[in-house]
Order: C-alpha cells, then sequence, then structure tokens
C-alpha cells in the first residue's frame, strides 16, 4: 500500500497545476492511464481567455460567457473565475509558458501579447501560442513537475474505482480514502491511500463515434466518481466542437476556432454563405448555434460537409497564426491558402461532470474534481470559446487552497480507516476481445445517431434501453475476467453515456447545448435549474 498526502488523476492543465501548487505541501502522485502528455490539454488549440487589455473589462468577459450559457452559469462561479484569471496567466508566464506577442502601434517597437477573438466573444481576449497553445502549456508543465522531487508521475497506470469509508462499511461521513489503481505493466492492481483526492480525468469525447477529444478521453472521472455517490450535473450539455475536418484519414482533428475568429467564413456546396440566416454574429455565434447550423445545411442539402473559408486572408498571414492547422491540412492534400476547408461538427466538450462548488470539492468528503471533469458552474448550458484552460488554471490554484484547509493535518484519524488489498478473486483472461471492441463501437454509434446535436424522447428512449443491456454485458465482463484498461475504459464509457442520456431524458426543454423537436423551446416558466443525479 503506497501513502501520499495528495493524489492526482488526471495530467492535463487542471491536474499538473494542483500538483505544482501542492508539492509545496507534501507528496504528489500524479496517476495517468497513458504517458503524462496524452490528455486533451495538449490537443487544445485555440488558447486561453483572458481579460487582459485595457480595452476589455470583467464585466464585458463574465457576459459573454453568461450569454454562451443560456441562462444555466451560476454567475459567482463566472466572476470568480473570470477575475482570478490574470494572476493565473502571469504564473503560466513566470512559469516560461510562452503566448504569441505583436508589435504596438505605438511606433515604439515595444511588444505585447497578440490577443485572439473566437465565437462568443465581444472582445479580443484570447491568449494563444500559434494554434498549438494547449501543447505549449502542458510540455511547460511537464517539465516543471518533472523538475520538482515532491512529485511522482506513475504513467500506465489507471484508476479503478475510489475506495471510501461508505464502502467499507462505516456509518458516519462518507470520505475518500484512497483509490485501486491498475498498473499495467505488471497486470496488478494497487491500493493508494490519501486525504486528499484529486480528479482531473478531463472529458468524455470517446463516447461519441466523432470527436476532437484524443483516445484517452472515455469519461472515467464522472463514471468512478458517480460509482461512490459523487453528485453529477448537466451531462446532457456535450458541446460538439462545429469544426472538424472531414476527410476519412483524419476523423479527430479539430480546425480551431480561432480560424472563424481571424475571419474565417463559413459556406456550403455552392461556395455561399449561410451563417447569417441563424445568428447576427454569423461565423462568430457561439458554438452550439453553430453546430447546429452546419447540422441543418447539411440535412437541407443532403451535403456530408460544409466549408470553412479563409483563402481570402493574405496566405503569409494564415501560414504564420494556423501552422498547425496548414500543415495538417496539406498533409492531407488541402492548401488552407487557396482552398476552404471541409468541416463537419464533432463531439468536443463535457459541459457538465461531478458537481463542485467553486473550490472544487465535491459532495464527498476529501474529493475534488477539477478541470473538464467537474461541473462547477462556470459553462452552463453551454461553454464560451477558450473558457476551459482558463477554468483548470483556476480551479486547481482554489481546489489546493481548499484542500489544504479542509483536510486534517494529521493522518491519525485518517489512517484509522484500514483499507483491504484489492482481490481479484476466482478470475480468468479475457479470451474474446472482440466482444469489447464490438460494445465499445456500438455505444459511439448509438449515441451519435441517438444523442447527438438533434435530439428526441423516442430516441433518447431507444438509446436508453440498449445501454442497460449493454452495462449488464459489461458488468458480466467486469467481474468474471481480469480487468484491463480496455475493459476499464468500456465500463467508465457505458457509465457515462448512460448518465449523458438520463440527464437529456430529465430536460424537458431545448437550452444551449440540448436541443430536442419534442421540446424546442426554452422553458420560460420556472428557473433554469441544473439536472443533478446521484447513485445512493
Amino acid at each position: 500500500m503506497q501513502h501520499y498526502d495528495f493524489i492526482v488523476i488526471g495530467s492535463g492543465v487542471a491536474g499538473l497545476t494542483f500538483a505544482l501548487k501542492a508539492a509545496a505541501h507534501g507528496r504528489v502522485a500524479i496517476i495517468t492511464k497513458r504517458a503524462p502528455a496524452d490528455s486533451n490539454t495538449a490537443w487544445a488549440q485555440g488558447g486561453v481567455a483572458c481579460v487582459w487589455s485595457t480595452e476589455d473589462t470583467f464585466e464585458l468577459h463574465v457576459q459573454d460567457t453568461l450569454e454562451a450559457g443560456a441562462g444555466l452559469c451560476d454567475e459567482a462561479a463566472v466572476r470568480a473565475i473570470v477575475g482570478d484569471g490574470p494572476a493565473r496567466i502571469r504564473e503560466l508566464i513566470d512559469l516560461g509558458v510562452h503566448f504569441d506577442e505583436r508589435e504596438t502601434t505605438d511606433g515604439t517597437g515595444a511588444h505585447e501579447l497578440d490577443l485572439g477573438k473566437e465565437g462568443g466573444h465581444s472582445r479580443r481576449r484570447v491568449l494563444h501560442f500559434r494554434d498549438t497553445t494547449g501543447r505549449e502549456i502542458e510540455h511547460t508543465l511537464l517539465a516543471a513537475v518533472a523538475a520538482n522531487a515532491n512529485i511522482t508521475v506513475l504513467e500506465r497506470h489507471m484508476a479503478v474505482d475510489l475506495i471510501t469509508s461508505a464502502k467499507l462499511g462505516f456509518a458516519a461521513e462518507n470520505r475518500c480514502l484512497g483509490v485501486y489503481v491498475l498498473n499495467e505493466d505488471t497486470g496488478e492492481v494497487e491500493t493508494f491511500r490519501t486525504m486528499r483526492m484529486v480528479l482531473a480525468t478531463g472529458g468524455c469525447g470517446k463516447v461519441y463515434l466523432y470527436t476532437t477529444n484524443p483516445n484517452i478521453a472515455t469519461g472515467d472521472g464522472v463514471a468512478i466518481a458517480w460509482r461512490i455517490g459523487a453528485t453529477v450535473a448537466n451531462m446532457e450539455f456535450i458541446q460538439f466542437h462545429p469544426t472538424c475536418l472531414f476527410h476519412p484519414e483524419a476523423r479527430s482533428f479539430l480546425v480551431t476556432e480561432a480560424v472563424r475568429g481571424e475571419g474565417g467564413i463559413l459556406k456550403d456546396a455552392r461556395g455561399e454563405a449561410f451563417m447569417d440566416k441563424y445568428h447576427p454574429l454569423a461565423s462568430l455565434a457561439p458554438r452550439d448555434i453553430v453546430a447546429r447550423a452546419i447540422d441543418a445545411e447539411m440535412k437541407r442539402t443532403g451535403e456530408k460537409c460544409v466549408y470553412l473559408d479563409i483563402t481570402h486572408q493574405p496566405p503569409d498571414f494564415v501560414r504564420e497564426r494556423f501552422p498547425h492547422v496548414y500543415e495538417t491540412c496539406l498533409r492531407y492534400g488541402i492548401d488552407i491558402t487557396k482552398q476552404p476547408i471541409p468541416v463537419v461538427p464533432a463531439a468536443h466538450y463535457q459541459c457538465g461532470g461531478v458537481r463542485t462548488d467553486l473550490d472544487g470539492a465535491t459532495n464527498i468528503a476529501g474529493l475534488y474534481a477539477i478541470g473538464e471533469v467537474a461541473c462547477t458552474g462556470l459553462h452552463g448550458a453551454n461553454r464560451l470559446a477558450s473558457n476551459s484552460l482558463l477554468e483548470g488554471l483556476v480551479l486547481a490554484h482554489r481546489a489546493c487552497a481548499r484542500s489544504l484547509r479542509a483536510e486534517p493535518h494529521t493522518p491519525k484519524s485518517f489512517e484509522a480507516y484500514e483499507l483491504s488489498e484489492w482481490k481479484s478473486g476466482n478470475v480468468q483472461d479475457i479470451d474474446e476481445l472482440v466482444v469489447i471492441y464490438h460494445n465499445w463501437d456500438e455505444i459511439r454509434r448509438l449515441m451519435w445517431d441517438y444523442v447527438g446535436i438533434v435530439r428526441t424522447d423516442k430516441r433518447l428512449q431507444r438509446a436508453a434501453a440498449r445501454l442497460r443491456n449493454l452495462q449488464a454485458e459489461i458488468q458480466e465482463f467486469y467481474w468474471n475476467f481480469k480487468i484491463t484498461t480496455d475493459l476499464l475504459e468500456l465500463r467508465n464509457l457505458a457509465t457515462t453515456a448512460a448518465l449523458i442520456v438520463d440527464c437529456a431524458l430529465l430536460r424537458k426543454e431545448s437550452r444551449g447545448l440540448h436541443y430536442t423537436l419534442d421540446h424546442p423551446g426554452t422553458d420560460e416558466t420556472h428557473l433554469p435549474r441544473d439536472t443533478a443525479m446521484r447513485r445512493y
């Protein structure tokens, strides 16, 4: 059994930032199921939204966020996260993160940060490093983690289940005490004990057939938190990024929203712009509106994609501002300085998650959730572009401070709980992996077909019925066969998919990212409410 003062599950911006701050106060373990750099953060292209210029204000950023959130944001959370942004950005810069700069217009030759503009923002406030901002942040944070003697990174380790006092049979406060972890190299399950457990596992894009997310995004944090009774909220709000490259060999390549921010125009197959029919901001409308508009145009015309055209901008500007998009598209035979980019919507961001307060604390003592896995109230029914990295930075800072205040400094009472080692029982190796892969594919396809951009009650009920059967099959596999990463991911995928469907069935209105043909209007007769669920 291994003991750490802090355990962080996940190695994206939120988890790494928390670990660096916590390392000043004790020993930290970072548990990551692949290599440390395999995270949603590393795939983030656009940037970090933060009030930085004198032409911007906190109030403007707050109002843009509230408008995008379609009435479901927690305004206190929005104000706290937006207001804390500049301080957290300065910490990143001090750590060595580079953001793009430009020469000031006063003729002095001085430089300032080059701020981008994305859909839903009323001002330029997106700090970026070309179109690979997430990778720049991830690599800088990983370098700092590697240099810190108080942090141990356990790669190829996957969390199986959290250990709580309730699971051990105690009747008092339900407290998180540790976690069972599969060591993928040995195949053994190890026991870890901690007073401060942090979920920073990212989102669940792989629940869907088409996604911009990396393969690691299987909803692990939401699923393991749900199983111990943590409250989960607003899982129906899955953001579909409007512009994923449409190419048979590049299903997961995101074309950053910043392309539209720098003048890119969405057009149909005839080369005609269509977004002005759907929103006054046209191609710069919030993501939920753009994704639904593209979906509607594709259904209306029968075309398999639409096109994002930035060929009217100077070629040198396009190549310098979007080198990653330019080079990737060029590999697939598309020169974006001369040709429009074929794009389709794809599952991108989980706006709901494990419900937390403003310090990342859940309803389970000792358990925190930060980053995309958490539902803080910032995003509401739809995330404003580039607010996610900001949230991860701010919540990591606040959660670390809260955990130091809230959790006991002495482990004596904590260690009174005797944790049992993992027992595998009489299990056997899985001999038919095809069953796992079939179930995985079936979940992703039924979610895409029945729980996509536009929904109906009938489609959702069909998805719920099939998911019940799939979960029963998967649970039988879980108990009778030796666990593997593939099996654990499938188990988590099914649980997360079921939570998305159940939350969608509970919301009898269309709001933000949840649009249903059976309830096309927004319910204005009641105060907006979260769809909160908890397993008892």
